[in-house]
């Protein structure tokens, strides 16, 4: 009989931290029953308390999903505790997530106090929440770098004070996997509640070493029964364990007697939704989800792959949800092979919308020979620019060997038309001269990136970029076939977002 391994998903808050991948509510809502979908245990929704835009998503994540338990995290503090009950108030299974910091530095430093006081705090935490909630994790941040002995007993402590899970985080990324194994076995050996079976223990690994998904294997095998995950291994810093990458070892390793309620086909989905919607590319030796990862260039691999694929390639990609025979779309496809794709994507459209995204995508597809997936999830994206008050009319410019750069734009601002130009050093800099010449603010370009979806001269490139602005910074994205119409799309994705 094999063992159980929840699968934890922090991608709507751990994931949502990283900056300029931001998602409002109707778009979490979308990941959170992909995430359903998909077969994860628990989805933690936000951090209630540090903003309205937190708080509401988890409510409204509550009522849009049905069996996963909803997860709210909080400090260890009576306030973010009560106004993580009140947002998880419509959650038909539903989680407290709160815990201190245990390790040293942060005991010294964060809190000025002492290991005593913190096992006081976490235990008052863990009784406050089981106020409002049966189901209560606790979290020690920093433990990877928390002595086992003290870490045992802050453990021991928070478990018989209520808690059903213990997060053992590597905060920092720092511990190595037979550390961290060895972590999560001393916790089981010598903490009686765990031993009982009163509370598992979760890993939840940060990836600033690139170890966060070998120290959370190590923990697994160790004991840990739940994995705090994201999709695409996304997070703070280096990001977090892969969701995916955790899904796919275990289902590969026969040998290794633990199941989790992942269904593997809808991973790579999943993953183009994610990425799409956080406009966040996935790298492409990605494991699992990235495009090389099924891909064979040397070749020896590839005359092995002809006569066997076993002999280079340890999962059939239509395991994690890559068809090798998907529908391709062309100028001549219709809006039924499009919805189709769509839904294949996890992106549902009818009426009105599928309408409006079928005109893009023939625009698109005049351009392109095919529309791949990423192109037809960045299609699907893009009506979210339409409630955008400055919004892109027209673009001309002139540019070419020993010619200077000249720019003609138009905008329109709120239903009004402005018009302006100017030259600059090359293309892109003559269209934000001139864009600026209408938008009047001391704006400042601290980050330019261009990234292709896939190959080829007609392809779709994606524009990132950070603006600062009255002292801050605004992250905005673009793509169009046009490089300098998606440089254009971002800047002004950047000026939409200004605090006014």
């Amino acid at each position: 009989m094999s063992d159980k391994l929840f699968i934890f998903d922090t991608t709507l808050r751990d994931g949502e931290q990283v900056p300029g991948c931001q998602l409002n509510t109707v778009e979490k809502i979308q990941v959170a029953k992909q995430l359903e979908a998909l077969g994860v245990d628990v989805i933690e929704a936000g951090f209630p308390i540090s903003s309205p835009g937190d708080f509401n998503s988890v409510i409204e994540i509550s009522k849009a999903v049905t069996w996963p338990t909803i997860c709210a995290l909080t400090r260890a503090v009576q306030k973010d505790i009560d106004v993580a009950a009140d947002a998880l108030r419509e959650a038909k299974h539903k989680r407290i997530h709160t815990g201190i910091g245990t390790s040293d530095p942060h005991i010294r430093y964060k809190f000025n106090s002492n290991r005593e006081e913190i096992i006081e705090r976490a235990v008052a935490a863990v009784k406050y929440a089981k106020r409002y909630v049966e189901d209560v994790e606790f979290y020690a941040e920093d433990a990877g770098r928390t002595e086992n002995e003290y870490l045992a007993r802050v453990v021991e402590a928070v478990v018989k004070a209520g808690a059903t899970v213990v997060n053992i985080p590597d905060t920092t990324g720092y511990c190595l996997p037979q550390e961290y194994g060895e972590k999560i076995k001393y916790l089981m050996e010598h903490v009686d509640g765990l031993s009982a079976g009163k509370a598992i223990l979760s890993t939840h690994c940060h990836n600033d070493l690139g170890m966060a998904t070998a120290n959370t294997m190590a923990g697994v095998l160790n004991g840990a029964r739940q994995a705090e995950v994201t999709i695409n291994g996304i997070g703070e810093r280096a990001g977090n364990t892969s969701l995916e990458e955790v899904a796919m070892i275990l289902k590969c390793h026969k040998g290794i007697a633990i199941d989790t309620n992942i269904n593997t086909q809808k991973i790579y989905p999943t993953s183009r939704m994610v990425s799409s919607l956080m406009n966040m590319p996935v790298q492409p030796n990605k494991a699992i989800v990235g495009r090389n990862a099924f891909a064979h260039s040397s070749g020896i691999h590839q005359d092995g792959v002809l006569k066997n694929v076993q002999t280079y390639e340890i999962m059939n990609p239509k395991d994690v949800g890559i068809d090798d025979n998907a529908i391709v779309l062309t100028a001549r496809s219709g809006r039924a092979a499009l919805k189709h794709r769509l839904s294949v994507l996890g992106v549902e459209m009818e009426g009105e919308r599928l309408d409006a995204t079928y005109q893009d995508f023939l625009k698109l597809a005049d351009k392109k020979k095919e529309v791949n997936d990423d192109d037809i999830l960045m299609l699907a994206g893009a009506d979210r620019a339409a409630a955008h008050a400055v919004k892109l009319d027209y673009l001309q410019v002139t540019t070419g060997m020993g010619v200077k750069s000249v720019a003609c734009i138009g905008l329109d601002i709120a239903g009004e038309k402005f018009e302006a130009s100017a030259s600059g050093n090359g293309p892109v800099d003559a269209a934000i001269k001139a864009l600026k010449n209408i938008i009047k603010r001391q704006m400042v370009l601290k980050e330019f990136t261009i990234q292709a979806i896939s190959k080829g001269s007609d392809d779709v490139g994606k524009v990132h970029m950070q603006v600062e602005y009255d002292g801050h910074v605004y992250y905005g994205f673009g793509a169009n076939t046009d490089i300098v119409s998606a440089s254009v799309e971002a800047y002004i994705d950047c000026i939409n977002k200004f605090k006014k």
